[in-house]
């Protein structure tokens, strides 16, 4: 994929009959893509589509299609929300704490020279402008990791962020998939690594993907 269209990115499409569905697609799904034309890359092999995901207003609601790179209307990664600080023209972070804590997280982070960006629910509203994250949301995060990150490093993350008055779920994104920094700062054994293909047990994220075991 495009570097602009690679996992959680956020594209902007013109409604559902811009997506390819492998199923009929239940009626929340159009409901959710007339209120906002947006879907989220998801981590998979396209063979020349898009993998995406549409999400609903409810967490159950999630649901996987497909999507040609013609029908891209607008992109709009993690990492650019972070740069451009797109939270501080919110006028809801005194209503969810996930909102409010964004400033903290920049800074513990540009501190350090790490490339991040918001997910989850609250990446979609900054990317949408349409109202998703609720005051229970938790952060979803992103740190860019293209080389080895120092287990001393990621539990410094950690224990920055703990204090935060909202739990933040924070993902190394690694050349081959996605690692938790949590699980990776633990260190206590084989580690789960999200890849295009599925999960998979490594001991280093960064290495040639094979079984833990091997």
């Amino acid at each position: 994929m495009p570097p602009e269209v690679t996992t959680h990115a956020l594209l902007r499409i013109s409604g559902a009959d811009s997506v390819l569905w492998t199923d009929p697609p239940p009626a929340w799904a159009l409901g959710a893509l007339a209120r906002a034309p947006w879907v989220v890359v998801r981590r998979a092999c396209g063979a020349g589509l898009i993998p995406v995901g549409v999400r609903g207003a409810l967490r159950a609601q999630r649901l996987a299609a497909w999507l040609h790179p013609g029908q891209v209307l607008e992109s709009v990664t993690p990492t650019g929300l972070a740069q451009r600080r797109s939270w501080l023209k919110s006028e809801r972070r005194g209503l969810v704490p996930a909102l409010a804590a964004l400033d903290a997280v920049d800074a513990v982070l540009r501190a350090r020279g790490i490339g991040w960006g918001p997910c989850g629910s609250v990446g979609f509203e900054l990317a949408s402008g349409i109202p998703t994250a609720s005051p229970a949301s938790d952060l979803d995060v992103m740190i860019q990791a293209p080389t080895p990150l120092p287990p001393a490093v990621a539990m410094a993350l950690l224990e920055a962020l703990e204090p935060l008055p909202v739990r933040v779920d924070v993902q190394l994104e690694v050349p081959r998939g996605a690692v938790a920094l949590a699980e990776y700062a633990a260190a206590r054994g084989p580690l789960v690594l999200r890849t295009v293909d599925g999960a998979r047990l490594v001991r280093d994220p960064w290495a040639a993907v094979v079984p833990a075991a091997a």
